[in-house]
């Protein structure tokens, strides 16, 4: 019997392909696999086996009410009751047909009319956070993408079919999980078809929307997409390991779609039918919409396809439901009670340095109005809160100051606040300046092993110019100390002290002063040597 390894199949690749696929992970795939050990084998077994079990009995045990997952959202989300509504009772049905397919097998080969849903209406009102909080919530595999990315080949843009095979990753390659999952697509408006575009191909618009409307419904998708190199040389090499074969495809008659978008423009068409439709006798005992908002929750399928969504693509979502646009109010509630309220976020962020701030019920009000004014929903606060105290954010962390306050007054005239708040602390700052020249002496004796000891003279200079000049003690003294330990070296270099004092004269001059203490050094040991 011989001795001789078996050949690596890499190596049996033509050249061409060797380079193609040189310096990447796929050549792990070619080369023969390191015999695990028995234990280790079993190992990794029983731990991918533990993780598809207790998902599983996560899903057989589910119990949670629609109004039980309302509730849930009601502590992320303000308003959008009828989204949340919609949604709750969604995923309660959704599980509720996983587990009785798991339990009765059968039951996977039946027609399912899955509730496909459509989010719509403004900006910044809730529809991705509603999905980001359920996401968390939910046991059954997830994901998310937004249909910007995709185009009609795939090779434009990402493939459609990516979605799925993204699903199964996010079951640890489980399939039989993965076909029970939700896929959600945000931006679902900005593929509608350009209206009279009939000349050339749509790649970005109505390819991707006949794509997805099979996926919708009921198709088998290929694990290994023709532009995954890796996985088509996975599967080769499965093939010639003569191993158990693999699933290669996943159907998704049970996966559950969400999709939602703006949808920016389509209230004017629903304007025009609404308003044609009260022209004479049709006009009497007819309630004219109050705001854009109510125009949506009036959006009939007609309207979707003038906007430019393929019929077929709608008719694979008969679920609609239209988010409410935000009030000031309802973003003064996302600030005070909202648990992903993004006040608590800024909270972190100073408190990083050991800051705190309070802020008055006024202050609230007042980003509250500017935040609805900004037209963006609740991202509109953030563009608020930034505007108000990215300055505090920068200048605090460098002070002695250790709280402030929000009040009505920061937040419209935030900089001239500042401006008070550090001259009011003026004293305490210098406290924390002559701690910064402290901490950089230490750094220079641990890195270069000489101690540098700044007289009061030398840090009420070094104060000054940090203050005149707008930088910081560190970058100061690192600019006016940079080449001082090769200097100190020669000095040093006959067991000289290693403790050098550092005047006014020094900080004014540092290159200055070092050239003469290194000629006084080489001077007293010309001298000692006579």
């Amino acid at each position: 019997m011989s001795d001789k390894p078996p050949p690596d199949p890499f190596e049996q690749l033509p050249k061409q392909i060797q380079e193609l696929l040189k310096g990447s992970n796929v050549k792990s795939f070619y080369s023969p696999p390191i015999p695990a050990t028995g234990a280790a084998t079993e190992d990794v077994a029983d731990e991918t086996d533990e993780k598809h079990q207790t998902t599983l009995r996560r899903i057989r045990e589910f119990n949670l009410k629609p109004r039980e997952i309302r509730d849930y959202l009601d502590r992320f989300v303000i308003q959008q009751a009828e989204a949340k509504k919609v949604l709750s009772v969604a995923i309660c049905d959704h599980y509720n047909h996983v587990r009785q397919c798991l339990e009765d097998q059968a039951l996977r080969e039946r027609d399912y009319a899955k509730q496909n849903i459509l989010l719509l209406g403004p900006t910044g009102v809730g529809k991705t956070y509603l999905m980001r909080c359920i996401a968390k919530l939910i046991g059954v595999p997830f994901v998310k993408a937004d249909a910007t990315k995709f185009s009609e080949t795939g090779y434009v843009g990402g493939d459609v079919e990516d979605l799925v095979r993204d699903l199964v990753k996010a079951a640890d390659s489980d399939v039989e999980l993965a076909q029970y999952g939700i896929i959600y697509i945000d931006e679902i408006d900005k593929i509608a078809s350009a209206a009279g575009n009939v000349v050339g191909r749509d790649v970005s618009g109505r390819g991707v929307q006949i794509n997805l409307l099979k996926l919708m419904e009921e198709t088998d998708v290929n694990l290994h997409s023709q532009t995954d190199i890796a996985g088509q040389i996975q599967a080769l090499m499965d093939f010639q390991r003569r191993s158990r074969p693999h699933k290669s495809t996943i159907n998704t008659r049970h996966i559950l779609f969400i999709v939602s978008g703006a949808f920016d423009k389509l209230t004017e068409q629903i304007k025009r039918r609404v308003q044609s439709g009260q022209v004479g006798f049709a006009s009497t005992g007819r309630d004219r919409p109050a705001d854009d908002t109510a125009l949506l929750q009036l959006a009939q399928s007609r309207d979707f396809i003038d906007y430019g969504m393929e019929p077929e693509f709608v008719g694979r979502l008969p679920v609609r439901v239209a988010c409410q646009a935000l009030t000031a109010g309802d973003l003064e509630k996302i600030l005070l009670t909202s648990e992903g309220s993004i006040l608590q976020q800024y909270r972190a962020d100073f408190s990083g340095y050991g800051i705190d701030f309070e802020i008055t019920p006024e202050a609230v009000r007042e980003i509250a109005g500017q935040a609805q004014a900004e037209n963006t929903g609740a991202r509109g606060l953030m563009t608020v809160l930034e505007r108000v105290l990215r300055d505090f954010k920068f200048e605090l962390p460098s002070t002695a100051i250790k709280s402030f306050k929000i009040d009505r007054a920061t937040v419209a005239q935030p900089s001239e606040t500042l401006r008070t708040l550090l001259r009011q602390n003026a004293a305490q700052q210098r406290d924390v300046l002559k701690a910064d020249v402290a901490a950089f002496a230490a750094r220079f004796q641990k890195e270069y092993g000489f101690e540098l000891a700044f007289e009061d003279s030398a840090i009420e200079r070094l104060i000054e110019l940090s203050l005149a000049a707008d930088k910081t003690i560190r970058a100061l003294c690192e600019e006016k100390f940079r080449d001082f330990h090769h200097g100190l070296k020669l000095i040093a270099r006959d067991g000289e002290p290693r403790r050098f004092a550092i005047t006014r004269d020094v900080v004014d001059a540092p290159d200055k002063v070092l050239s003469r203490w290194v000629v006084e050094s080489f001077r007293r040991a010309a001298g000692g040597s006579a």
